[in-house]
Parts: structure tokens; C-alpha cells; sequence
């Protein structure tokens, strides 16, 4: 049986994002499932930005500033209560000071895009959400979290780690 690695890269990335105390067996497991939370605030933006929508785009405010709040995003619920039971794998782990960062810069970028379709400037708002799109985008795809970078640029980045072979 082939044992799955986390490659050397991806381990940067989560590291950044505040998993610096996580194994990487858990990560090699649950890892695709950490992205799920981004990818469904993604996806919700995208379409609240779509349809110039100030009704969703006020519903992901609330959730984004939980996820700020919280080491337990909302969204991370779902495959904790939901997906993981028919997974059969184990909970995520609770997200790390620099995703929670990440989670607060979304809640204000959303605030202002909100505020923007408000006052009828669409064209910034289309401009700021598809931007915010992008950056959702790279983190749920790729596990490049711009705003965590971000947090680590202020606060120190983790220190890298040795390339284990075996």
C-alpha cells in the first residue's frame, strides 16, 4: 500500500496558514478538507458579487467574522458534523491565528464590497470581489492564503522545515 506524502511545499503553505503544530498524517488525510471552507466562502462570494447581491454578501460577513472568531470556522461544522462521518476520517484541526487573520481580512474586504453595490458603485465592487475571488480561489485550490502571508509578514513566518527522507 503506497502511504501518501505531504509534499514539502504544501506543508510550507500550511504552516503558513497556522498549522505548524499539526502532523502531517493528519494533514496528508484531512488536508483537501481544509480547503473546503474557503472554497464554499469562495463560491458564495462569486455568486453574491455576480448578482451584485448585498443579501449574500451580508450572510458571508457574519460567517467570515466566526471564522475570525473562532479556531472552528462555521463551514469547517459541515465536515466535521457531515462529511467526515461518511469519510471516515478524523475532525479538522482548529485553525491557526494566521487563518483566522485571513478570515477577518475577508470579513472587511466583504463589508466594503457590500457597502460599494450600496452606494451604486458597482464597477469597484465588481473590481474588489473579483479580486477577493482570486485570492479565495488560490487558497482552496493551492493552499496559497495571501492574507496569511500577510499575518506572517507582521507577526514572523514559521521556521521551514527539513526535507525528511526515508
Amino acid at each position: 500500500m503506497n502511504k501518501k506524502i505531504l509534499s514539502q511545499t504544501r506543508r510550507r503553505r500550511l504552516d503558513i496558514q497556522g498549522f505548524t503544530n499539526v502532523e502531517d498524517d493528519l494533514l496528508v488525510e484531512v488536508g483537501p478538507w481544509l480547503r473546503l471552507t474557503f472554497g464554499l466562502c469562495t463560491v458564495f462570494a462569486f455568486l453574491g458579487i455576480a448578482l451584485a447581491s448585498t443579501s449574500i454578501i451580508w450572510t458571508l460577513v457574519p460567517i467570515a467574522a466566526l471564522g475570525a472568531m473562532s479556531p472552528v470556522h462555521p463551514f469547517d461544522l459541515i465536515y466535521n458534523l457531515v462529511i467526515r462521518r461518511f469519510t471516515h476520517t478524523l475532525p479538522l484541526p482548529k485553525r491557526g491565528a494566521p487563518s483566522r487573520f485571513a478570515c477577518g481580512f475577508g470579513s472587511v474586504w466583504l463589508i466594503i464590497i457590500g457597502v460599494l453595490f450600496h452606494l451604486g458603485n458597482n464597477t469597484a465592487a465588481y473590481v474588489l470581489g473579483g479580486m477577493l475571488c482570486v485570492v479565495g480561489l488560490l487558497v482552496s485550490t493551492i493552499d496559497f492564503c495571501i492574507p496569511s502571508i500577510i499575518y506572517r509578514s507582521i507577526f514572523g513566518f514559521p521556521p521551514k522545515r527539513e526535507l525528511n527522507v526515508t
